[in-house]
């Protein structure tokens, strides 16, 4: 990891899942702006750089993870984004891929998880410094 440190917005209604996330990923050395909902994701996406968007799908609420990572793209074009979920279907990831969003299914294993992060962070820093 380089001498910067990446800023993670991560977007889990589930308490204990958002706090679990935070830790791993902060033990990671990265830092992690937390968000229980689209409408917290929406203030933190107003607070100032971000690396990475983490978001569950379901967030128990009227919007879903999708509509939280269209916010977060017009906010900052380029994004790069995982939407985490426990449901798989073809619906979801024809749309996913539609939109160019990464899925990862629940249960995740950690390593599966931080490879993830790693390799969206390093895609994005290459795609930064080629000027693409």
């Amino acid at each position: 990891m380089t001498t910067r440190k990446y800023r993670i917005l991560v977007v889990d209604d589930e308490p204990s899942v958002l706090t679990t996330y935070r830790m791993i990923l902060e033990q990671k050395g990265y830092e992690v702006v937390p968000a229980p909902s689209a409408q917290e994701a929406r203030r933190a996406l107003e607070g100032g750089r971000l690396d990475l968007l983490l978001c569950d799908l379901s967030l128990g609420e009227k919007e879903s993870g999708f509509e939280v990572i269209e916010c977060a793209r017009r906010c900052y074009p380029g994004l790069p984004s995982l939407l985490l979920t426990g449901y798989a279907s073809k619906e979801i990831s024809d749309r996913a891929q539609r939109l160019g969003i990464s899925v990862l299914f629940k249960p995740i294993e950690i390593q599966e998880f931080l490879g993830a992060i790693h390799a969206h962070l390093s895609a994005h820093d290459h795609k930064t410094a080629s000027g693409g």
